[in-house]
């Protein structure tokens, strides 16, 4: 069977470049892509692209829509199916306008690549995803040993996460210059920090308890005075291993280096909520619990913005709608208390609808 096509591979080439180069794609969105056109190629048995025809999108939605997810088994889910065939679509109206294709692609066969209404309303409807309360989030960290360096690390960064909200990614690669405890803070400086969007913000430190704030501070003051580390090393270290008595390798301390990825972030996160007796919540579920604590504590539409500033958000907006969804529990409480006398809400709602609009305005 025919394994690849040199047409297909330059032109793909091409497009992958040109969505990293132009498009300013990250390396999980080009992957992606490719991965698409690597199962309609396949699927097609490598046919040359310049023979693309209607009928083939057709079929592959037809195949693609009756496979099976290997980890679960179940039917591919429509957001995959979506996100795939999205993929397949803009590649072939970008092929459509290339030399050598335009005569033998049609532009608007890329159409067929579509989902039906139904479909495509069902892969894009938003869900809303768990996230931990603020009272479950400090349990997890009161249970956390702390007798060793790595487990007085470990209860650090989650209590880190928890007062500054901060992206796991951005965690990874924090050094101690960004933390200033004279004003509880943390610069996220985007040259050094990998913040979403590689933008640079300073969040300070989330009103969530004086216990919890204590447990960082004494963390960077153990980094800097007792071991003597300056600016540039690293506000969570990664961990060093080593042979132990017993032949096997071991945790033995931590190495002056960060972290090259995310996955042991999450790993600690899995460790202790599952210690605890809890479901695991990663380290981005920490964002929706301190929005919702946000919602409780601001009392005006200024409070709230500044509190989504905090966050690394330009719009309050993109903190409602991403975050701030409430919970099916308060929901409830919600709508029985609203007939009640003297009901009144922590933000006025004619000014939250007003500032609503305007960030709407804004944003388009």
């Amino acid at each position: 069977m025919k394994k690849h096509n040199p047409d297909n591979e330059r032109i793909k080439r091409t497009y992958l470049r040109f969505l990293k180069e132009s498009k300013g794609r990250n390396e999980s969105s080009i992957d992606s892509v490719a991965m698409a056109l690597s199962r309609f190629e396949t699927h097609t048995k490598h046919r040359d692209f310049k023979k693309f025809h209607y009928e083939q999108a057709i079929r592959f939605k037809k195949h693609l829509s009756e496979q099976n997810n290997r980890q679960t088994g179940k039917k591919l889910s429509k957001s995959t199916l979506n996100t795939t065939f999205g993929h397949l679509k803009n590649f072939f109206k970008w092929l459509a306008m290339q030399p050598g294709y335009k005569s033998r692609v049609n532009y608007t066969d890329a159409e067929y690549f579509n989902l039906s209404e139904k479909d495509t309303r069902i892969a894009t409807a938003h869900h809303v995803k768990p996230s931990p309360s603020l009272e479950q989030v400090k349990h997890v960290i009161n249970m956390m040993p702390s007798e060793t360096v790595i487990e007085r690390r470990d209860r650090a960064l989650i209590a880190f996460t928890l007062v500054t909200g901060a992206r796991d990614s951005a965690i990874a690669s924090m050094k101690l210059k960004h933390v200033d405890l004279s004003e509880n803070s943390v610069y996220q400086d985007a040259r050094e920090v990998r913040t979403k969007f590689s933008k640079t913000f300073k969040t300070y430190f989330f009103p969530v308890g004086d216990d919890i704030h204590k447990i960082v501070k004494d963390w960077v003051n153990f980094l800097r005075d007792d071991l003597m580390w300056s600016d540039d090393d690293p506000l969570f270290p990664k961990t060093a291993i080593s042979l132990g008595d017993n032949q096997l390798f071991e945790a033995s301390g931590f190495k002056r280096e960060h972290w090259s990825t995310a996955t042991p972030i999450r790993e600690i996160f899995k460790k202790a909520f599952t210690s605890a007796d809890l479901p695991y919540y990663n380290p981005h579920s920490l964002r929706k619990t301190l929005t919702r604590l946000g919602q409780q504590m601001c009392q005006s539409i200024e409070h709230f913005k500044a509190w989504s500033q905090n966050l690394g958000h330009e719009q309050v907006l993109t903190t409602l709608t991403s975050y701030g969804e409430v919970q099916t529990e308060r929901q409830g409480e919600i709508i029985k208390n609203l007939d009640l006398p003297n009901h009144s809400d922590h933000l006025n709602v004619e000014e939250l609808a007003k500032a609503v609009v305007r960030e709407m305005k804004n944003t388009n």
